[in-house]
């Protein structure tokens, strides 16, 4: 990789030109789900980076894309599922539930055997909201490839975060629904960050504000390039259109709440405030010690606070449980009386009938 130049014009950081003789860099992008993931893995392939085929296709919820490699959103599914976690999940041991799933030799191996076969240029993006549960074992993949990964985290306020997925996923609900998963939505944003912010420290990364990203893309993209040292096709410092120009819709950022506009404890709403400025800090520097020592401060608070929350609804969830439990038996034990029931023997034919059968089939 050549050294990052300075345009003698404007003064302004340059990208390195590419260098096809290095190692292939892995970009991998995580971040929220509706933090603008998407965005930022649409903006990396527009500007020359690969992302591994087939890419799920764009639907109503993300009309400009996806960006993201079907098969590895599939391996991150599956692999979530058999930990039983959820993306945005909230319980601060679900990342150990993960890894004793990911220690696994055949996972390694099906994920190396897939990504052996898409080192199909020299800078390859991967995005899913769900990678970074993963991390060593992309990590650890990417190593013996001989691919250099780095990590880029999207920001996005939590309250904008739960915002925009109750836009698309909670249109329906009702209010005790709603109120339950902003709750919740905002106890996985503080989990995941905190996650995600401490299996990646010492890792080459970056952390980058939607908000920065699509007010003004070039100087964000150009601050991405020197963080992980990767290059565009593209000088981020010309004015000349660009397809990104294009790509970058500041009307899609319709989900604009602040805390007023939802309901949380105070005490959750403290922790991710705290959470959110650290984070805000390491967009600044990813090796800033202080916000690495807060936002491990917020990982001891964050999991006392949902310690005394499954304290505090123990008898509520053993209630829905048993409840549960009941409503399961009852549907069981009414198909296993259907289906005997329509496995009936026929009656017993009483022994004088046989008699008198047999008698006649004797021509008596």
């Amino acid at each position: 990789m050549t050294e990052p130049k300075t345009s003698p014009l404007a003064g302004d950081f340059m990208p390195p030109e590419p260098d096809t003789a290095a190692a292939p860099k892995l970009v991998i992008v995580t971040g929220s789900g509706r933090s603008g993931t998407s965005t930022i893995s649409g903006t990396l392939k527009k500007l020359g980076f690969y992302v591994p085929q087939p890419e799920v296709k764009a639907d109503s919820s993300n009309p400009r894309g996806f960006f993201e490699p079907r098969w590895a959103v599939d391996f991150h599914k599956k692999v979530l599922h058999e930990a039983a976690v959820r993306t945005l999940d909230a319980r601060p041991e679900a990342a150990e539930l993960v890894r004793r799933v990911t220690s696994r030799a055949d996972l390694k191996k099906e994920l190396k055997d897939w990504f052996a076969t898409q080192l199909e240029g020299p800078q390859i993006v991967v995005k899913d909201p769900r990678t970074f549960w993963l991390r060593e074992l992309w990590v650890d993949v990417a190593s013996e490839l001989g691919v250099t990964p780095s990590f880029l985290t999207m920001l996005r306020h939590p309250t904008e975060v739960v915002a925009s997925r109750d836009m698309h996923y909670l249109k329906t609900a009702d209010a005790e629904r709603r109120l339950a998963r902003e709750t919740g939505n905002i106890a996985g944003w503080v989990n995941v960050a905190l996650t995600n912010e401490r299996v990646t420290r010492g890792d080459q990364r970056t952390f980058v504000h939607y908000t920065d990203l699509i007010t003004d893309w070039r100087q964000t993209m150009a601050e991405v390039a020197r963080q992980l040292d990767v290059s565009y096709d593209y000088d981020v410092t010309s004015t000349e259109h660009h397809e990104v120009d294009d790509f970058i819709d500041v009307s899609l950022r319709r989900a604009q709440l602040t805390w007023d506009d939802i309901d949380v404890p105070d005490h959750l709403r403290e922790v991710a405030d705290t959470v959110w400025q650290s984070l805000d800090a390491l967009s600044k520097n990813p090796a800033d010690a202080d916000a690495a020592a807060r936002l491990d401060a917020m990982r001891d608070e964050y999991d006392q606070l949902h310690t005394h929350a499954v304290a505090l609804t123990q008898d509520h969830t053993n209630s829905a449980i048993e409840a549960t439990r009941k409503q399961v038996r009852r549907r069981v034990t009414k198909e296993l009386q259907q289906q005997m029931a329509a496995q009936q023997p026929p009656p017993t034919i009483p022994r004088r009938i046989v008699r008198k059968l047999r008698a006649v089939r004797a021509g008596r």
